[in-house]
């Protein structure tokens, strides 16, 4: 069998947890006779490392998955029994001074291709990043440091998930939701002792249809504070995640947090970071001062007399935006319905990139995910599995996530890739299929870039292959970089058709969407910078006084003043229990090199072969085995643009 199949649940994930643990053990006894090895070269000493680490994923990744897409206390409790575990195991690794040596030994001894090099040098800086040249005290200390901050972001993630899964608002009265459009209506409407009802959560279809269209100002704040109120536990775990990350960091010989994370990343230093990200917000806050005027005259305008709040933002945006560009957002989910729009999207990557997509009927975790399995005209791609419906136990937002690297096994066969992609997009019924907004499917198109940068890779070494081994600043340029063809009308045209009709979307309305899409860009643009400018301070040093940074930087480059009680960190997961602490601008950093290769391909017509092939070859199939921006110059065969960003934002300085 060339791809093995998905067969972990809530019966068998005990079971999958004793392969975790058999592994971590059959590991540590292979290590030490790795070690015994006299003459130790890349093929037999640093290859089994990476082919031990593939293996630990392969049984791994299910697990956490599952949890994360279908969570239950059974889920939950063998993946929080496994996280210390691995915290331990992984750490121990990275602190084996033995392995260290051997490997430092082999980077002066032996001559290496690149792609070889490239994963020496990523694996030295991981031993050197775990503490492998400390003292035996300070390595136990990393170590402690290491297991509970695995537990602590575990903890932050079920809060937030909980918080956002029993909140519920009730309404009984039709004025309240008389504006709602019908899907979003009939999502939420429900009856009991023959009385209709209509209910409200937290999760991202039903929140941002309240806060977009519901009439009751009193009720939008009320969603509003439980939104942004969710979680408040989760402030003394941030105290404590805080703490560590800073004390890891000094025992490691930086100053403080944000320098570590830089260490594997493009950008050089903390402060190259926020001055970039200053300077950003200097170009962008005039015009989005703008923006927020005109909104707050519309609202007076349109009869609001008091002030606008943070909780009015949607509502009279959406109602400007309608009457500046007769945009409703409403009027085009009929044309995306789920499927139609998935089977679109692989119409666009066929023409762009020659690559064919074949549903597979495979063991699934839900009955609404669907496999698929890629190919290029030469050669068989991976498969992709794809979850887009939003659902209770489910963790909100999107995100790809892998689950085999391509890569050569120690019996020399091609191992193909294996991905993720997950949204909560409206859920279907059985009166109304899944109908996406067009923010969705950008969405789609973005999580889409990052699983095309994981499966297309040609690497052989997995430690370097897909987005393994691509530096954190970087891992969004593929995905922002697809993202930006959701506007396109020539792609559009291939597969925006009315779900009942058939009816293809009218260039008039293609023309109001690409209209409207630098509607607020630079409104957008300051909520992103004040995000990443907050992650990349708190981490500048301890202790922090968080909410204090928090309101500096709004005042700094915020247009919109939110209420006191918005305790926003509270749920940004992100950086407090994913992977993007002193991380978030890369959203920014990445998008500066997806803006400019956007341009490349739209200047000289989107459906260019050489391009399109150069883009492929150089960014897609080369994976992390080369530093970004040297991917980058390979593609463009030049320095990256900075200013392309502004001008897709549509953002005058």
């Amino acid at each position: 069998m060339i791809f093995p199949e998905f067969k972990v649940n809530e019966s068998n994930i005990q079971t999958q947890k004793e392969h975790v643990l058999n592994i971590i053990e059959k590991n540590r006894k292979k290590i030490k006779m790795l070690l015994d090895i006299e003459n130790k070269n890349y093929e037999n000493f640093v290859r089994p490392l990476q082919l031990m680490e593939e293996e630990l994923g392969f049984y791994f990744s299910p697990i956490s998955h599952l949890n994360y897409v279908k969570n239950s206390k059974i889920t939950e409790k063998a993946y929080n029994e496994l996280l210390p575990v691995l915290s331990q195991y992984h750490t121990e690794i990275g602190q084996n001074e033995k392995i260290y040596k051997s490997l430092k030994k082999i980077e002066k001894e032996e001559i290496l291709s690149k792609d070889k090099r490239k994963v020496l040098k990523d694996l030295i800086i991981e031993f050197e990043l775990s503490g492998v040249g400390l003292k035996k005290e300070e390595k136990n200390k990393i170590k402690k440091i290491n297991i509970a901050l695995s537990d602590l972001n575990s903890k932050f993630a079920q809060n937030l998930l909980k918080a956002t899964d029993e909140y519920e608002m009730i309404i009984d009265r039709f004025e309240d939701v008389k504006e709602l459009p019908k899907t979003d209506l009939e999502a939420a409407k429900f009856q009991k002792n023959g009385k209709t009802y209509y209910k409200f959560t937290l999760k991202q279809p039903s929140f941002v249809a309240y806060m977009t269209y519901g009439s009751n100002r009193e009720k939008r704040e009320e969603l509003y504070k439980a939104y942004v109120t969710r979680a408040p536990q989760n402030e003394k775990l941030i105290d404590e995640i805080l703490k560590l990350r800073y004390e890891k960091a000094n025992i490691l010989g930086y100053e403080n947090y944000a320098e570590l994370s830089l260490k594997t990343k493009m950008a050089q230093s903390p402060k190259e970071v926020v001055n970039f990200l200053r300077d950003l917000a200097k170009k962008s806050k005039n015009q989005a001062k703008k923006e927020f005027e005109e909104l707050k005259n519309f609202a007076r305008e349109k009869g609001f007399d008091k002030e606008l709040q943070a909780y009015d933002i949607a509502y009279f945006s959406e109602k400007l935006k309608k009457e500046k560009f007769d945009f409703e957002e409403e009027l085009y989910r009929p044309y995306f319905e789920k499927n139609q729009t998935v089977n679109g999207l692989f119409k666009f990557l066929n023409r762009l990139f020659k690559l064919s997509f074949k549903e597979i009927k495979t063991p699934v975790w839900h009955e609404s995910v669907k496999c698929y399995e890629i190919s290029l005209p030469n050669r068989l791609v991976g498969r992709l599995y794809m979850d887009l419906e939003a659902r209770v136990g489910k963790r909100g937002g999107a995100w790809m996530d892998e689950w085999i690297t391509h890569h050569i096994d120690e019996k020399g066969k091609k191992i193909y890739p294996i991905a993720y992609i997950v949204a909560n997009f409206a859920p279907s019924s059985k009166d109304m299929p899944s109908l996406l907004k067009p923010s969705d499917v950008v969405t789609l198109f973005h999580e889409m870039g990052h699983a095309l940068h994981h499966l297309l890779s040609e690497v052989t070494e997995p430690a370097i292959s897909g987005i393994s081994g691509v530096e954190w600043d970087a891992v969004e340029f593929p995905s922002q970089f697809l993202e930006n063809f959701a506007y396109e009308k020539k792609v559009l045209k291939e597969f925006a058709h009315h779900y009942k009709t058939g009816e293809v979307l009218s260039d008039e309305m293609i023309d109001k969407l690409i209209a409207s899409k630098n509607f607020q860009s630079a409104m957008a643009m300051v909520r992103q910078l004040e995000f990443a400018l907050f992650d990349m301070l708190i981490h500048m040093d301890y202790p922090v006084d968080v909410q204090k940074i928090l309101d500096m930087v709004r005042k700094e480059v915020s247009v919109i003043k939110p209420p006191k009680y918005n305790k926003f960190q509270w749920s940004f997961s992100h950086i407090f229990a994913g992977g993007y602490a002193a991380g978030y601008y890369s959203y920014k950093w990445a998008e500066v090199l997806s803006a400019d290769a956007y341009f490349m391909f739209v200047d000289n017509g989107i459906y260019n072969e050489e391009i399109a092939q150069s883009y492929l070859q150089e960014i897609l199939c080369k994976g992390g085995s080369r530093p970004a921006m040297e991917s980058f110059k390979a593609f463009a065969k030049r320095e990256p643009n900075s200013e392309a960003l502004l001008k897709l934002c549509g953002i005058e300085k």
